[in-house]
């Protein structure tokens, strides 16, 4: 009988991001991580900015993460379906990790059903009401003609210039995040509007770097992931219970 039965859930690891050996001691710390879900793991879900910058070449993918894919490779290779979000650090991405990985790529959204519960998963970037430069900047990004454009461009000139924006992110400035409220955390808004047409029994979201498991009604909870470079911090659905835990790095 297969002891294969939790289901994990994971995003923001930000691989890449500066300082870059603080990425590579978040990177080894992951794939502990990985090893330790590995053993129990029926599905491994990723929900968004995985790589604090990715884009594909035709022929060139950005150097680094080879221990993490390989991880993934070792992981897709047991049997463990994989599915991965894109995030706004991370939206270009295309064929490339499908074909090597055989892991699913997921645009936007995910409804999913899981043991008679229905689950909606967003990395949670561009939701709610307000944070409409943003909303249009993915609207470009997102086009195929921007890509298309990007490609264009020299990989050491593209990914340097977006390794230079990396630099200047939340994340490399280490902004301390706070809970605003339930009437001010946007996600929270997001998931009751959509609560209110639809009902869900969990709603996870990443990109708001902070964890939080909040309820909606006495049947309906929202959780954020939150990120892997203060929090280090996962969700896990056993078939019944669906809790927000926190991963004990190790030297």
């Amino acid at each position: 009988m297969s002891t294969r039965k939790k289901i994990y859930f994971a995003s923001d690891f930000h691989l890449g991001s500066y300082p870059l050996e603080h990425s590579r001691e978040r990177e080894r710390s992951i794939i502990q991580w990985l090893d330790a879900v590995k053993v129990d793991a029926a599905e491994l879900y990723l929900v968004g900015d995985i790589f604090d910058f990715w884009f594909e070449y035709a022929t060139v993918v950005p150097k680094g993460y080879i221990r993490f894919l390989g991880k993934l490779a070792e992981i897709a290779d047991l049997g463990i379906p994989i599915t991965l979000f894109k995030g706004n650090h991370d939206m270009w991405m295309f064929d490339y990790l499908k074909e090597e990985l055989n892991v699913q790529i997921v645009d936007n959204e995910l409804e999913l059903v899981l043991d008679n519960k229905l689950f909606y998963i967003h990395h949670g970037d561009g939701l709610g009401s307000g944070d409409y430069k943003y909303k249009l900047l993915k609207k470009v990004f997102r086009s195929r003609f921007c890509q298309w454009l990007f490609a264009r461009l020299h990989p050491n000139l593209g990914i340097g210039i977006a390794t230079r924006w990396s630099k200047h992110s939340r994340l490399s400035n280490n902004e301390d995040e706070k809970f605003l409220g339930e009437d001010k955390e946007w996600l929270i808004g997001y998931a009751k509007e959509l609560e209110s047409k639809q009902h869900h029994d969990f709603y996870l979201f990443g990109h708001r770097h902070l964890p939080y498991d909040v309820k909606l009604n006495p049947e309906s909870r929202v959780v954020n992931l939150g990120e892997w470079i203060n929090y280090y911090t996962y969700a896990v659905w056993d078939g019944e219970t669906l809790s927000l835990e926190k991963w004990e790095k190790k030297s």
